[in-house]
């Protein structure tokens, strides 16, 4: 079964949506929470009833220790990473640590083998351009009732 680390943009959307159980039950992947995703996802989280939704989808990826951390020397090929996104694509400092999240998720799910699910195909296929990875990109449109 393909293995998948889900961005926080679909996380949002979903979670806009109300559909919070396709992220808990749907089964057709091994589903993986980026902790790069969580942080991103209880920052924008302001209130209570927010938060309290993002335990409830986060205690079934910690229960089955599916929640991927970057490593040390994945933080040391992200910034090799920022590096060539500079150097070869002609990103500015600013813009290139703009994408530091994008960079975590995207090594993170390289290191366990797992496609990342985004709408963020701009950043992403940038960043693949340097690493390759698995990338799925999600319509805005895609998946919606």
């Amino acid at each position: 079964m393909q293995r998948v680390v889900i961005d926080t943009n679909i996380y949002i959307d979903w979670l806009n949506e109300g559909r919070y159980e396709d992220i808990i039950f749907q089964r057709e992947a091994v589903k993986h929470l980026s902790a790069v995703v969580l942080m991103e996802l209880l920052a924008g989280a302001f209130s209570t009833r927010d938060r309290r939704l993002i335990r409830d989808i986060t205690l079934p990826f910690a229960k089955a220790n599916r929640i991927v951390t970057p490593t040390v020397s994945i933080y040391e090929e992200a910034g090799d990473v920022l590096r060539r996104l500079q150097r070869l694509h002609g990103y500015s400092m600013p813009s290139a640590y703009g994408l530091v999240n994008d960079v975590l998720i995207a090594l993170s799910a390289r290191s366990i083998g797992a496609s990342v699910i985004t709408q963020n195909e701009r950043d992403f296929a940038a960043i693949q351009s340097t690493r390759p990875f698995k990338l799925l990109v999600e319509s805005l449109t895609s998946g919606k009732s």
